[in-house]
């Protein structure tokens, strides 16, 4: 099994990229460390993440920052649909 990070997650991951790197540069480090844990939880754990409205949609928070992990789970890999920033609210996200 594998992550893959579909298109509709790429808007998401180049705002987090300007956060940690703009606005919150000190938290980068950290920020690297505990996306990589959660990915390698996921890959052990597909399912950790708790369901979403959407049948087969979860969502994991990422300890120490303000994202959250949206995804589904296939036979073949994990499919991360956003990268969420919480702080966005629940209004704004089209999952």
């Amino acid at each position: 099994m594998r992550i893959v990070y579909l298109e509709s997650a790429r808007e998401d991951l180049l705002w987090m990229r300007h956060y940690y790197e703009v606005v919150f540069s000190e938290g980068l480090s950290n920020a690297r460390s505990q996306f990589h844990a959660i990915e390698q939880l996921l890959l052990a754990n597909p399912f950790m993440g708790h369901k979403t409205h959407r049948k087969d949609v979860y969502e994991f928070p990422i300890p120490k920052t303000p994202f959250s992990y949206i995804y589904s789970v296939s036979t073949v890999h994990i499919a991360i649909l956003r990268v969420w920033d919480e702080r966005r609210g629940r209004g704004d996200l089209n999952d």
